[in-house]
């Protein structure tokens, strides 16, 4: 392919926008995933509009110093198989993806030089900077990148990338083997010997079994970090990387130290040292930490710290609407929750404006209980679930349970918001003969067993397309699928929604999408969650990102 053809996708994205027929957001996210640089699609968007996108010429930052920053300190050892941002935050420090997404959420090459996609959207060629260098001076090339892709496409490394990757690359296959229920259990292969395709020192092919519009945006998820083969994918200090930082000590539940590689092949940390401290679970632990200047800053906060820190003239406060949030999810081949009218009821039985209204002080958005967010470029309107405890009532005779449920919902306390929102669904639900038994686990302890719950509320990170977590967390079979939730039409959907490109289009079936998770999923969602978090006013470069990445090497700090 050559390096000046174009999408043919993109003539028709520029018309759509030119036309007032897709919004601004919506065509800077698709324009670039087929290619066009951030800058091309950014100056596009100001002919259009008559806004100027020229980056303002920034002041020279100070150099040299540490940056600590408050932040749980969890276990890095596997990076392609991390299940939080924390540890990525570190880990993505010292080894990168093929692409990043940028803290205004379009995603931009990083170790590639540049992407193309074929006209069907099955064929990607990848392109390799040329110039990227390991931290031990061996040039970064196709067999590397080849290498991390397989290990992250292998069962066997319980990598979440695997619902990401899933349709469009693999495959099922029987093992030949039974589970407790006498179902057969699946495992997937590549679905072709030609998936990964070396083209030279510098270029990759992916060739795709489906067509998919989200390649780049999946290369960037955090698990896909690329890795030096030498060391198998483990990490520790001293690990090999291509990152602006290195790795000289980590104790988890305490602190993670990074030093600067003033020999980076690209742009070198203004900065000598980062270093993250574990504050625990108790939030005025938190403030305290920043009140004291123990720390410079925080990667999140909580609601609960927010008038606290305002207050606090050293520093700045930082907070951004974000697709992030947290879901109660249910196993769904257990009692009650097997049933979906159970877990129908309880979605009627949540008043969503109230958890946000009370848990969040306002600062979010009321979900809808299908995991597609409003700020989402392909997100449908649906008519308002609203709380309607006689229905919920309704229901659960329906479904067998005529006084009501008994269950038990577990929780953490770090963010405070969570236990907050628990909280407050437990009390609305009694009303609907839902009886919630709450129960409170140290954040360390929850982490280990997020997964193995019958119903517990989890936090999901912002991902920019709608699509893109209930591909992680809720196709069949795929690593984070905690609920153990099967529905073939939701498959059939999430890889139809995969393959459209037209966003008008792609909005049909995200509909569709959204009422099968509302009539039949396993989740039910209160709210979607501002980012909040706060940093010295001498730290400067510190931008938020809608993912709680955080940039270090663009972090700076005044003596």
């Amino acid at each position: 392919m050559s390096e000046n053809r174009v999408h043919p996708g993109i003539p028709k994205l520029k018309q759509q926008f030119a036309d007032g027929k897709i919004e601004r957001r919506e065509f800077l996210r698709y324009a670039t995933l087929l290619g066009l640089s951030a800058s091309a699609a950014y100056a596009f968007v100001g002919k259009i509009t008559g806004e100027d996108f020229v980056a303002p010429a920034q002041a020279a930052l100070p150099q040299g110093g540490t940056i600590r920053i408050g932040m749980r300190v969890q276990e890095i050892t596997e990076p392609h198989a991390i299940e939080w941002i924390p540890p990525s935050v570190i880990t993505t420090q010292v080894v990168q993806q093929l692409a990043i997404t940028g803290q205004d959420n379009i995603t931009r090459p990083l170790l590639l030089e540049r992407w193309e996609a074929s006209d069907d959207l099955k064929t990607w060629t990848l392109h390799l900077r040329k110039d990227v260098k390991w931290h031990s001076g061996r040039p970064l090339d196709a067999d590397d990148v080849i290498w991390t892709l397989n290990r992250v496409l292998d069962p066997a490394t319980g990598s979440s990338s695997l619902g990401l990757f899933k349709s469009y690359m693999l495959e099922e296959i029987d093992t030949g083997k039974k589970d407790d229920d006498g179902n057969p259990v699946m495992t997937t292969k590549h679905w072709s010997p030609n998936l990964l395709e070396r083209i030279d020192d510098h270029t990759i092919r992916l060739n795709l079994k489906v067509p998919q519009v989200a390649v780049p945006e999946h290369l960037d998820h955090y698990t896909n970090a690329i890795m030096d083969p030498a060391e198998g994918g483990q990490m520790k200090p001293g690990s090999n990387g291509t990152g602006p930082f290195e790795l000289v000590e980590i104790k988890v539940g305490e602190r993670a130290v990074l030093k600067a590689r003033k020999d980076h092949w690209g742009t070198p940390a203004n900065v000598d040292t980062i270093e993250f401290i574990d504050l625990g679970d108790d939030p005025s632990a938190v403030v305290g930490a920043l009140a004291s200047k123990q720390v410079h800053g925080i990667q999140l906060a909580d609601a609960s710290q927010l008038a606290v820190m305002q207050k606090l003239p050293h520093l700045e406060v930082h907070t951004a609407p974000t697709a992030n949030t947290a879901v109660l999810q249910m196993k769904v081949k257990r009692k009650p929750f097997d049933n979906p009218l159970v877990r129908k009821a309880i979605r009627y039985a949540t008043d969503c404006q109230n958890v946000v209204d009370l848990a969040v002080q306002g600062l979010g958005l009321p979900a809808e209980h299908h995991f597609v967010c409003p700020i989402h470029p392909d997100y449908a309107e649906l008519p308002e679930m609203t709380r309607d405890p006689e229905r919920a009532k309704k229901l659960l005779a329906e479904a067998g349970y005529p006084d009501g449920i008994d269950i038990e919902v577990n929780t953490k306390r770090d963010p405070n918001w969570e236990l907050q929102a628990v909280q407050v669904m437990a009390d609305q639900w009694k009303e609907a003969g839902i009886r919630a038994k709450i129960n409170v686990m140290p954040s360390a302890q929850f982490w280990d067993v997020w997964d193995k719950f019958d119903f517990g509320l989890v936090a999901w990170a912002h991902r920019p397309l709608g699509f893109m977590v209930l591909s992680l967390g809720f196709r069949t079979g795929v690593p984070w699928n905690a609920p153990e939730y099967a529905n073939s039409e939701l498959d059939r959907l999430l890889d139809e929604a995969e393959a459209t490109l037209d966003v008008q289009e792609r909005k049909k079936i995200m509909k569709k999408i959204e009422l099968v998770m509302q009539e039949d999923g396993p989740i039910a969602q209160p709210v979607w969650i501002s980012l909040i978090t706060a940093y010295d006013k001498r730290v400067k470069g510190f931008k938020m990102h809608p993912k709680a990445s955080i940039f270090c090497h663009e972090l700076a700090i005044e003596a």
